[in-house]
């Protein structure tokens, strides 16, 4: 029997334990320390809303430091930790430690797929098509974009929601671009430039969604354009399905989902993807593990559109998310 058709029957074999989603407590694990703190708490407040009345009780966690309590006899914490210690693989360890389910992708998987560097030498691995890119270390003056060249983007790789990423067209911007990279890290990923449509792609479980055509308003989907409610400027308009041609949808598709699995990836995740102006051909840039979750984020857009609402999404990242204990 269907899981959503009678949300009684609800068998956790992972966890040894049986129980009917009525039952269930579930902490919204939200906030974190870092600097897409007001991003989750907006992603919680929705998906604690989508819960109400389909568990048990939900409760908000407010995460603000590493060593938090769980509200007591919580079954599952549901993450909505973006970036940095949410999705990085820190709260996963701490998960683990504590014995207490989570969802989401697990700490090995979490890891790798937050470091844009070790992501691109596993989306090498398994043929995925990526801007060709090269790691540069800061030191002192002497850093260059090596053989990548001018243009290209400067990528901290440790952050979130395009934080500290430059678009750089020339020597002045590069030394911008440097000087801001090493308030973050002293490697930083230069990458191709490559421009065309800006895509993304989620995926749950073994199904891929239909495509998000992301379309900044001005310059690049940065996190003013992301959030503009936060930041007070730019804008974005999302069209979902993407208007692609067949075979370049299935392209798309084809390549986000071969990322997402050569990352190790469990439960779901976003994948960024740009469609090259000139000839179509797409280039993964990096797969999000804990993608915004409010109502009108991306993964919940292109769920709808494959006929999920938002609730239901919900729950089904919990179940699959007992499936990887």
């Amino acid at each position: 029997m269907d899981l959503f058709s009678d949300p009684e029957i609800y068998k956790i074999e992972a966890f040894n334990c049986m129980k009917a989603l009525s039952e269930m407590k579930v902490a919204v694990l939200a906030g974190g320390p870092g600097s897409e703190r007001e991003v989750s708490l907006a992603s919680a407040k929705g998906v604690v809303g989508a819960l109400e009345g389909k568990v048990g009780e939900v409760v908000l966690v407010d995460v603000r430091e590493h060593d938090f309590d769980l509200p007591e006899g919580t079954d599952i914490g549901f993450n909505v930790i973006h970036g940095t210690f949410g999705e990085d693989g820190s709260l996963q360890a701490v998960m683990e430690k504590k014995g207490v389910p989570y969802t989401g992708a697990r700490e090995a998987s979490s890891r790798v797929a937050f470091d844009k560097i070790l992501s691109k030498d596993r989306f090498l691995a398994a043929g995925v098509s990526t801007p060709a890119s090269e790691t540069v270390i800061l030191e002192g003056d002497e850093a260059s974009p090596g053989s990548v060249g001018i243009p290209c983007v400067v990528k901290p790789p440790r952050e979130g929601s395009s934080v500290g990423v430059h678009l750089v067209h020339n020597e002045e911007e590069w030394g911008a671009a440097i000087e801001d990279a090493a308030n973050f890290s002293k490697d930083v990923l230069v990458e191709q430039l490559i421009t065309g449509k800006e895509l993304t792609v989620g995926i749950l479980g073994d199904e891929v969604f239909p495509i998000v055509h992301i379309q900044p308003r001005s310059g690049f989907y940065d996190i003013s354009n992301k959030y503009p409610w936060m930041t007070g400027e730019g804008g974005t308009d999302y069209f979902c399905p993407a208007e692609l041609p067949e075979d370049i949808t299935r392209q798309v598709q084809e390549e986000a989902l071969k990322a997402h699995r050569s990352l190790g990836i469990e439960v779901y995740s976003r994948v960024d993807v740009l469609l090259r102006a000139d000839d179509s051909k797409p280039f993964v840039l990096e797969v999000n593990t804990i993608p915004g979750m409010t109502e009108s984020s991306l993964l919940p857009k292109a769920a709808a559109a494959a006929g999920i609402d938002y609730a239901t999404l919900c729950l089904k990242i919990i179940k699959l998310s007992f499936n990887f204990g």
